[in-house]
C-alpha cells in the first residue's frame, strides 16, 4: 500500500494536518509531503512544540494557524493516532481523507484511507518510503526535516532500530548532509520557565517500585515531556508527568530503553487507559501521551497502577525463567 497511498498525495490542492502540540516528526513529515507532492499547505490546529517551531523557522516552513478544510480537494493527516488529537479546531476530517501514521492503531479513524506501520520509529521513515516509491527526488531541506523527525522520535537514537538507522544514513549520504546540520536543527536552549517547571515537577514526584524497577509520577503546569525525562535521569525507569487545564488534562510518559526491552510498552498502557476512560492515549514503547477530559491526578494514579501491574508480570516472568 505504500505506492498506492503515495499516488493519492499527488492531489494538487491539499491540506496537511498534524496533531496538537506537533513535534518534529509531524512537521518533518508534513513539510516533506508539501515539498515533494505540491501543492500542499500545512495546518497545525493545536500549535507546534518548541523544537518544531524553531526548526520551522530555520527551514522557512509555513504553518497555518487557521484553516477552512472545505477549500481543499484532499485532507492529509500525518503522525496522528486519533481524530481527538486535532480538536477543538478540527472536529472531524472529510470522508476519503488520507491518514498516515506509525503509532499503534487506536481504531478511531473511520471512512478514511488509513496507512499505518507501527513498526516504524518515526512517521518520517514512512514518508520517505512513499516519496521514493514514485521515484521522486527529495530536496535537501526536506531530507533534513525528515532526519530531524527521525532523530527526535528515536530519542536521539536511543530508541532507534537498524532499519531507521539505515534510512537516516541513506539521506545523510545521498544528500551530502552533515550530522551537525541535523543536530543544529533540533537543538534548543532550555528556557528559565522550563527549568522552573521541571524543578517543580521533580519536587512533587511520587514513586513506587517492584524489584529494581521504579515508576514515578508528578504533576506539573507545563513541559511534561522534559519533566518526565528529568525523572528518568533522577533514577526512575518509567515516568509520567501530568498537567491540568480547566477540565482537560495532559500526561506525558517516558521509559528507559532497558525497561522497554524487559517488556514495558507505554503506548499499550496509555491506550488501554484511554479506551476505558474515553480519553485519547497512544505512543511507543518508550514514549507515550494521554489527554482528554478528566482529573490529571486520577489519571496519573491509573498510569502508575498499570505500570506496577506490568512490573509484577515482568518480575513473575523472570522468576519462571530462573526455575
Amino acid at each position: 500500500m505504500i505506492k498506492e497511498t503515495a499516488e493519492l498525495l499527488k492531489a494538487e490542492n491539499k491540506i496537511i494536518l498534524v496533531h496538537g502540540n506537533a513535534d518534529m516528526d509531524a512537521i518533518g513529515s508534513a513539510f516533506a509531503i508539501s515539498v515533494c507532492f505540491p501543492k500542499g499547505d500545512i495546518f497545525a490546529p493545536g500549535g507546534v512544540d518548541r523544537v518544531a517551531s524553531l526548526a520551522a523557522e530555520k527551514l522557512n516552513i509555513s504553518i497555518l494557524e487557521q484553516c477552512d478544510l472545505s477549500r481543499y480537494d484532499l485532507v492529509v493527516v500525518v503522525d496522528t493516532s486519533s481524530p481527538e488529537q486535532l480538536k477543538p479546531l478540527v472536529r472531524s476530517v472529510p470522508e476519503g481523507s488520507v491518514v498516515i501514521d506509525h503509532h499503534t492503531p487506536t481504531g478511531k479513524w473511520e471512512n478514511v484511507r488509513f496507512y499505518c506501520d507501527h513498526t516504524k520509529v518515526s512517521c518520517c521513515e514512512i514518508i520517505k518510503q512513499m516519496i521514493e516509491s514514485l521515484g521522486i527526488e527529495i530536496p535537501r531541506e526536506a531530507a533534513i526535516a525528515l532526519m530531524g523527525g527521525m532523530l527526535t522520535d528515536s530519542g536521539h537514537f536511543q530508541y532507534s532500530k537498524p532499519e531507521m538507522m539505515r534510512t537516516f544514513a541513506d539521506l545523510l549520504e545521498s544528500k551530502g548532509i552533515h550530522m551537525d546540520e541535523v543536530f543544529d536543527l533540533t537543538r534548543t536552549q532550555t528556557t528559565m520557565s522550563e527549568r522552573i517547571a521541571v524543578m517543580k515537577a521533580v519536587g512533587r514526584a511520587k514513586f513506587d517500585y517492584v524489584g529494581d524497577m521504579i515508576v514515578s509520577t508528578a504533576s506539573g503546569g507545563s513541559f511534561e515531556a522534559s519533566s518526565s525525562r528529568s525523572l528518568l535521569m533522577a533514577g526512575a525507569d518509567v515516568a509520567f508527568v501530568g498537567s491540568q487545564r480547566d477540565e482537560e488534562f495532559r500526561i506525558s510518559g517516558r521509559a528507559t530503553q532497558e525497561v522497554v526491552r524487559k517488556g514495558i510498552h507505554l503506548g499499550n498502557i496509555v491506550s488501554g487507559i484511554g479506551k476505558e476512560t474515553d480519553t485519547d492515549g497512544g505512543g511507543h514503547g518508550g514514549a507515550a501521551g494521554l489527554s482528554g477530559i478528566g482529573d490529571a491526578e486520577a489519571m496519573l494514579h491509573m498510569c502508575m497502577q498499570r505500570t506496577m501491574d506490568d512490573f509484577r508480570e515482568i518480575k513473575k516472568g523472570m522468576r519462571e525463567d530462573i526455575t
